[in-house]
């Protein structure tokens, strides 16, 4: 049964309990399971995973979890083996077996199934050693591989709703906005306007009703960001809703996001209700006082552009 969090200090108690309950040491295969991989059938890798889990009774001693963009979607399906981070890329549903009996099993690394960088030739067994992430610091989508974006306490057991609640019961709305001022974010796709001058004018803004508008929409041909967040880390982006709600003073807040992003709504919408089953949407959130809900509006392929009403309208 899903717990109802009422207060800072159930959410804090619960992450504690997620975290005593998890084996570090216990094997997990996760398989990106994004849209770039699904289209080199990584779903059928996934279920082929859990079938011989179920027919070899590994399914108390090794973990499978299905997760959502790697980013290295080239070689997909990819495989991650923790928590040696052994990185298997172009993986087939025959190939599982091996991979279980062999690498989960036995600690034993499966050559031809590892990366080979092209121009040194060399076969690299770590994926936080391929050239691909090594050079890379993943901040937003750092935590893609690491959860099921479909479970809400792998988010929380991540560290997830930590910033909200710092944000409820230290800050202020003000000093929310002055935070996000001085770490300089700006809009990526917005000219780069600073962020924190967008939420200071909306709470200053006259009148009582005010909107948290995430514009997921990406019209610029092979740009997927948006989409890869949504579907590996939904919860994240409710997070930073719920921070920008409390500084601006809004209730209600709304995801734009594209009518060719299925699997980005789906995660979302399953997101949303569980944040609201647990008491992280909607009335009194977490004993603050705060009430948030957030809808989804699906376009319809277009990416609205210009002024900042536009897209509200």
């Amino acid at each position: 049964m899903s717990p109802r969090l009422t207060s800072i200090l159930d959410l804090r108690n619960f992450r504690q309990s997620l975290k005593g309950s998890r084996d570090g040491k216990k094997p997990c295969v996760t398989i990106c399971a994004g849209t770039g991989c699904q289209a080199t059938n990584a779903l059928e890798v996934v279920e082929k995973f859990r079938q011989e889990m179920t027919d070899h009774h590994l399914t108390e001693k090794v973990e499978v979890r299905a997760s959502g963009c790697h980013g290295f979607c080239e070689r997909g399906p990819l495989v991650v083996i923790r928590p040696q981070m052994i990185c298997y890329t172009n993986v087939t549903p025959t190939d599982v077996s091996e991979i279980l009996s062999e690498t989960v099993l036995e600690g034993k690394v499966i050559d031809r199934l590892l990366y080979q960088n092209p121009v040194t030739k060399e076969k690299i067994i770590h994926e936080q050693d391929i050239p691909f992430y090594k050079f890379q610091q993943r901040i937003v989508f750092g935590s893609n591989g690491e959860i099921d974006p479909t479970r809400i306490d792998d988010y929380i057991a991540m560290g997830g709703y930590q910033a909200l609640e710092k944000v409820l019961s230290e800050m202020t709305g003000e000093e929310v906005i002055e935070t996000i001022k001085r770490s300089g974010l700006r809009g990526r796709g917005g000219g780069g306007f600073p962020t924190g001058a967008k939420w200071e004018a909306c709470r200053k803004a006259k009148g009582r009703e005010r909107f948290v508008i995430c514009n997921a929409d990406e019209g610029d041909p092979g740009a997927y960001m948006d989409r890869s967040l949504l579907e590996g880390n939904p919860h994240r982006v409710i997070e930073g809703m719920l921070i920008g709600a409390y500084a601006i003073g809004s209730e209600e807040g709304y995801v734009y996001v594209r009518h060719e992003y299925p699997l980005a709504v789906t995660h979302l919408r399953g997101a949303i209700d569980q944040a609201k089953e647990y008491g992280l949407l909607g009335k009194n959130i977490l004993g603050s006082g705060l009430t948030f809900n957030i809808h989804i509006n699906r376009g319809g392929g277009a990416f609205v552009c210009g002024e900042s009403t536009a897209l509200m309208a």
